[in-house]
């Protein structure tokens, strides 16, 4: 894995321009200043929620990778997550339940329920790290396409 980078915008923000091991960026946090009635306020995504988007997008990356090398006609997938902080700093994720939706032609749903459970418990690095601290549960849909 190459180097991840994360660089402060400066001035008063709380903005970072961060940088991934292949050189593709991301924003998170914030630049606004309440003083400057011509100032558009900057958004970058919440950094912690980027962490919950990671185990979406790992998990999800795993499933579709599992079904279509075992020749399942997926025509969809999405992983929406409900995550649960604790109410004081540093404000952990204690639980964190990702439903799945997945489309396609004649889906089985056994196959479907492997590749998850595959993927929270064997491939996605992103769960692996976080597992020990926080509680991942699941379930899913299998919607015709």
């Amino acid at each position: 894995m190459g180097q991840i980078q994360v660089k402060w915008a400066g001035d008063d923000s709380r903005m970072f321009l961060g940088r991934d091991s292949l050189g593709r960026t991301v924003v998170a946090g914030y630049w606004k200043k309440e003083d400057d009635g011509t100032w558009t306020e900057w958004r970058g995504a919440k950094a912690s929620d980027l962490l919950v988007i990671s185990l979406c997008a790992c998990s999800g990356y795993d499933v579709v990778d599992i079904l279509q090398k075992q020749k399942v006609a997926l025509t969809g997938l999405t992983v929406i997550a409900d995550a649960e902080q604790a109410a004081d700093p540093p404000w952990p994720f204690v639980h964190i339940h990702l439903h799945y939706v997945a489309a396609g032609h004649d889906l089985d749903s056994k196959k479907v329920e492997r590749a998850i459970k595959l993927s929270e418990e064997k491939y996605c690095s992103v769960a692996a790290t976080i597992r020990g601290v926080t509680q991942i549960t699941h379930d899913f849909e299998v919607q015709a396409a």
